[in-house]
This record gives C-alpha cells, structure tokens and sequence, in this order.
C-alpha cells in the first residue's frame, strides 16, 4: 500500500514488540521498519541500467519472506548492540528487536498482498505475484482511522493502559476495516460474474479490483477469445450489476516470444495489457488490470508506459500518471461513486 500507510501499520508493530520498554522510539523505529521494503524502487534503479528491470524488482525479493526474516536477524543484531549500551544497558533484549523487526518488516509484504499490484511474497523460490485485489493501494477509510489512534496514544506513557487501548483500536478498526473488503470482494465478484453471463459474454477469466481510494466503487476486466471487456460498479447503483460494458482489443504491437522485455510486461499484468505502436520507436504499453481514464479512449489507462527500443531491448520512458487535470479527473470518480 502507499507510503503513509506502511508507516502507520509499522509504528503499530513497533508499539505492539517494544513500546512498554522504549515508548515512543518503538513508534520510529517500527515505522523505519514498515518503510525499509519499499526501499526496493531506490535499490532497483541502481541495480539495474534499464527501467522495465527496475520497475519489475519492485515488491520483489524485498518484498518477501525470506527478506524479512534475513533483514530482521541483521537488523536486530545490530541496533541491539548500539542501543543495549550506557544508561539503556539491559533495558531491552536481542529478542525485543529482532521481534520487533521481524513484526514491522514483514506486515508491509503482508499488506501490499491484498492490493492488485502484485507481491512476490515467496521470492526468491518463486516469482509467483500474490494479489487478493480486494483493497486500494491508497484507501482513508483504512489509514486514516489507524493514524489517529497511534498519534494519539504517543501522548501517554509507556506504562499506560491508555495507550495500550488506543493501539488495540486502531488495530481492530484497521483490521475490521480489511475484513470488510475481503466481503465486499466476494460479493463484487459474484455480481461480476452474474453480469458477464446476462450480457452473452463469455470469459476465459475475469478479475475485479476496487478505484483508488475507496471500497465502494469496482472495475472489472474479463478476457474474452478475442479481446478484453471492461465495465464498473458501484454500490450505490441502482441495479446491483456491471453496466454499460467496453470492448477493448487486443493489441500486441511487440509480442513477448520476441522481447524478453514484453514477457516481463506481460508476467507483471498477469497478461492483462495492450501494446500500441506510436511511431517507428515508440509504443504505449497499458496495464489493463487498472481502469481507464476515458471510457472512449482504450489507449487511457491509469498505468500506461510509454515504450522504446535501445540497443537491442525495451526501455520505458519514467511512469508518469496520463491525467491531464487531476481535479477533474478526481471529480468523475467521486460522482461516479455516488452511482448512477
């Protein structure tokens, strides 16, 4: 999920493994922790010379379990050495921080699973992406109750049942929250399903993901033998079906058997995606797993790269949102929201 959230759910998990030892440095130290797997976007760009390698090692390896049980043991080992020292000297154990690492470290991948991006949770032994697609990668709703419980509890002491009361709240309405949207999932899918069989389409898959930044309105791609079709719903429609359904075709201006760029591209959308040639050098690559900007225009995509040969490969120009005015844009998804 994005930034702000991994910090918040990281202090919780600092709070939960040190904070009756340390207090509020648990908060810090658990929200490095919650923010140290995304750090994965800086380390690609050095790894790596091209920018489809880069943008493909994001929430991989340290995105998995195998990185926060190795991060954890480093970690824990050495902040207890530079901490465990003068007036601090057996106020904590190597346990303490090795758990509260562990906690803090492994929760970002945990959480980023139930997001559509795609998370290689059991790298490097598979490159498997695991997405439940059932919340946004930016929800308040799941935030922003969850922030004000933890920055109201570092107003109170270490010791104090207080603070403890105001963790546990803002873990259960954060978790009650997320368990709500794997419900909602379930029954999206079911009216998903219901609405492709009562228009005549018949798909080899199909998948549905929430719009950013809520829960309450859904888009749904299918996969049909010849091309995609895309639709949405929102709970307050008045008819509980996807309604007005777009045909999408599917475009491969660059094939994957003869780009191993393509073949990533490909793996990285679950082979949700189009390629459009532009000119003699350029294409436009568009992740059909997220919805379209215009209804009309099935080159509008949220995530939409645009695309060029270099010596001898496919390289990506950087990603840059194609939205024109963001208030506008921000405006047919709230109203959209409200139904139709």
């Amino acid at each position: 999920m994005d930034s702000l959230t991994q910090i918040v759910l990281g202090a919780a998990c600092g709070e939960v493994a040190m904070g009756k030892k340390i207090g509020n440095k648990a908060l810090l130290f658990g929200a490095i922790g919650g923010t140290i797997p995304d750090l994965d976007v800086f380390v690609g760009n050095l790894i790596y010379n091209n920018d489809i390698d880069a943008m493909l090692f994001h929430r991989g390896f340290m995105h998995s379990i195998m990185f926060s049980i190795l991060a954890s043991l480093v970690l824990g080992w050495l902040t207890f050495k530079l901490y465990n020292n003068g007036k601090r000297i057996q106020t904590t154990t190597q346990n303490d921080w090795l758990w509260l690492w562990f906690l803090s470290l492994f929760t970002h991948p945990i959480l980023d699973c139930f997001t559509p991006y795609g998370t290689q949770l059991f790298a490097p032994f598979s490159n498997y992406r695991v997405a439940f697609n059932n919340i946004a990668v930016a929800d308040p709703l799941y935030t922003l109750p969850f922030l004000i419980c933890i920055i109201l509890l570092m107003f109170f002491k270490r010791t104090s049942k207080t603070r403890k009361l105001w963790l546990k709240m803002g873990l259960a309405i954060s978790s009650s929250y997320m368990l709500f949207t794997i419900g909602n999932k379930v029954y999206i899918n079911s009216i998903f399903k219901k609405s492709l069989i009562e228009n005549n389409i018949y798909a080899l898959r199909s998948t549905t993901q929430p719009a950013i930044l809520n829960n309450i309105l859904w888009y749904g791609i299918a996969e049909t033998k010849t091309s995609y079709v895309v639709s949405n719903y929102s709970l307050f429609d008045s008819e509980n079906r996807f309604l007005n359904f777009i045909e999408l075709p599917k475009q491969r201006d660059l094939e994957p058997d003869i780009y191993k760029d393509i073949e990533g591209l490909s793996w990285f959308s679950n082979n949700y995606y189009s390629i459009y040639k532009i000119n003699e050098n350029e294409y436009r690559y568009n992740d059909l797993r997220y919805p379209l900007l215009d209804s009309n225009n099935p080159n509008s995509s949220v995530f939409s790269l645009l695309l060029h040969k270099e010596n001898g490969r496919i390289n990506m120009k950087p990603f840059k949102p194609q939205v024109d005015k963001f208030e506008s844009t921000f405006l047919d998804l709230w109203n959209r929201i409200k139904g139709i």
